[in-house]
């Protein structure tokens, strides 16, 4: 099914995992960016960016990490703003901002450490600075999943897991830290203060999926999506961003380590668990309308 925006044909399934997170990341970011236990993937990025915006416009990524969605609009010729909790991922995503630059992209883009709602309120005051077309972030969930590992094969005596942790220190404003009903009124409380900084009919792209907890299955997309209603946007649309390829043969999974072994233990416990191969792509608009423009469910 397809639906217009920008007068753009978005279909529900976007097929974003056609190639490997690795081989999508390539030269375009440092190596420091795979130390972030929950990147989003490139593509997901791109796709979104391409979908909802023209080149020249400014999208914005309140809880950026590593800066997947301002490297990817800087490279479409988007402007990209991003805001930073924890201060070592926003250092790299200068760095993969100045990667970015440095290959050609004709967008730019800016870092803003600080905690992302009083960071947003803060910039909306600016009267300098330009309103975005796109807010596209992730919330961090499904914690146990997370990760690299090295193993026998890498010359690792035991199973040794990396690049799990969202910051070395547990900031209690870190989403990641935060218990699930708090961390929902957390991420209400930044979209409520990012509408400041959005335009009227802006599009807001929010990537997430469900995860189980103590065997429960949250429908963690669907509390998402009523946390982002009650900050005053407007739902308009539930895509499927596909984290497998799709071959002439069939699905290809993407699987990482951990989800592997995680769905495996819930498997033996008897729970009806499967490995996701997609992310929900929640679409929603900030109140007001651009002239022409349109926005309908996916």
């Amino acid at each position: 099914m397809n639906t217009t925006y920008h007068a753009v044909q978005v279909p529900s399934i976007w097929a974003t995992g056609q190639l490997q997170a690795r081989s999508q990341r390539g030269t375009r970011y440092t190596r420091l960016s795979l130390e972030h236990p929950a990147r989003m993937l490139p593509a997901i990025a791109r796709t979104a960016v391409e979908y909802f915006t023209r080149p020249g416009e400014v999208v914005l990524d309140p809880m950026c990490g590593i800066g997947t969605t301002l490297a990817e609009a800087v490279h479409l010729d988007r402007d990209a703003v991003g805001i930073e909790l924890e201060s070592k991922w926003a250092s790299i995503a200068r760095l993969n901002l100045d990667a970015a630059a440095a290959q050609g992209a004709s967008g730019a883009g800016e870092v803003h450490t600080g905690e992302a709602s009083l960071t947003a309120a803060g910039l909306a005051h600016a009267a300098e600075h330009r309103k975005a077309s796109l807010l596209l972030t992730s919330p961090p969930y499904g914690a146990m999943t997370h990760g690299q590992v090295r193993t026998a094969r890498d010359g690792a005596t035991a199973v040794d897991k990396h690049a799990h942790r969202y910051g070395r220190t547990r900031l209690r404003a870190n989403l990641a830290h935060q218990p699930l009903a708090e961390l929902l009124a957390s991420f209400t409380a930044i979209l409520a203060a990012c509408r400041g900084l959005l335009e009227p009919g802006a599009h807001v792209v929010i990537t997430t999926r469900p995860f189980r907890t103590k065997g429960v299955l949250v429908d963690f997309p669907g509390r998402v999506m009523d946390a982002a209603a009650e900050a005053g946007l407007e739902p308009v649309g539930r895509c499927a961003a596909l984290m497998c390829a799709l071959r002439e043969e069939g699905v290809v999974r993407r699987t990482s380590f951990f989800q592997s072994i995680e769905t495996a233990r819930q498997r033996r416990l008897g729970l009806p668990a499967h490995v996701v191969q997609h992310e929900d792509a929640l679409i929603l608009q900030n109140p007001g309308s651009h002239q022409g423009e349109e926005g309908a469910s996916c």
